[in-house]
């Protein structure tokens, strides 16, 4: 888990039930703000292969590429697309290899995203999770631009399709139908979430959702629950989960909000009790000022019927 006085961040990764291998790859690095997820494509041999690479290649350019944010990320994603082709292509064994990724690069309460294929990157703020990516596949077409549920396009038979990823040919990183670049504030009482298709293909945004807000000050165990829901409802593919909460960011069904609840309930009960309170305080004043002078009132009348009955013997 890595932690700063902005975010908290944490790391799961599974091969799930069916793939005895995980070409899933992840990396945090929070000094920095950088956050990453790959998952490689192309076989056992080769999406293992392109997904590391991808990894070192990205890690080592974003420390020593100059430029803008955007320029930086841009071609440090470039750079390991042709590093992988070149692998490629050198090797038999790793024809076709490739990975997609989304890559995250947080600078004060901005995030920078650089995304190539179906992984995927939430943001969660204010009780509502967003997808901020688009997937780079015909059935995420359809569900990005509202033909398909979330639900159908998960069930979708060619889910897995893509036509954007990292490594099946040479690449400059301008080409327009190459790099997804997106920029977004990233409040100090949000979080995002970066994570393969494992996850996202098992669970809905609103499941999502409903692990998150349990989320109480350990983003690693957010993460792990996360994977442990997507193999439990399936597990059919590799699950990676990178999970950043802000500095500020709690859980609406974590245990501190519950106890802040209750004790702002208890508050409230005690503040309402308390015209109650004033009221019967204001009866015993009254009460005693009643009994006080209704004692005078009456020792002064027989005072005065004694007064009255001396003067009548005096006579």
């Amino acid at each position: 888990m890595g932690v700063t006085a902005k975010w908290r961040s944490g790391i799961a990764t599974d091969s799930g039930h069916v793939r005895e291998e995980n070409q899933d790859r992840s990396y945090v690095d929070d000094e920095h703000g950088v956050f990453l997820v790959i998952d490689g494509v192309g076989g056992h041999a080769g999406g293992e292969k392109a997904a590391e690479t991808a990894l070192n290649v990205i890690r080592a350019e974003l420390r020593h590429n100059a430029g803008s944010l955007e320029d930086r990320i841009r071609s440090a994603i470039t750079q390991a697309n042709n590093e992988i082709y070149e692998l490629a292509a050198a090797g038999p064994g790793w024809h076709g290899m490739g990975c997609v990724l989304t890559l995250a690069v947080v600078t004060g309460d901005r995030v920078a995203v650089g995304h190539v294929g179906d992984s995927r990157l939430y943001l969660v703020w204010n009780g509502t999770v967003k997808k901020l990516t688009s997937d780079h596949s015909p059935v995420g077409e359809r569900e990005d631009c509202g033909e398909l549920t979330e639900e159908e396009a998960m069930l979708h038979p060619r889910r897995h399709e893509v036509f954007r990823d990292v490594g099946s040919r040479p690449r400059v990183s301008d080409d327009d139908d190459f790099i997804e670049f997106r920029e977004f504030q990233f409040k100090s009482d949000a979080a995002i979430l970066l994570c393969s298709d494992g996850l996202s293909d098992m669970l809905t945004s609103g499941e999502m959702l409903d692990i998150i807000e349990q989320y109480d000050g350990d983003p690693e165990r957010t993460a792990w629950q996360l994977v442990e829901a997507a193999n439990t409802a399936g597990g059919t593919d590799n699950i990676t989960a990178v999970f950043v909460a802000g500095g500020e960011f709690v859980g609406s069904a974590s245990e501190s909000m519950i106890e802040a609840r209750a004790r702002h309930s208890i508050t409230r009960s005690r503040e309402g009790s308390e015209p109650a309170v004033q009221q019967h305080r204001s009866w015993g004043r009254f009460a005693r000022l009643f009994t006080t002078r209704a004692a005078f009132l009456i020792y002064g009348f027989v005072l005065g019927i004694l007064i009255a009955l001396g003067a009548l013997r005096l006579k």
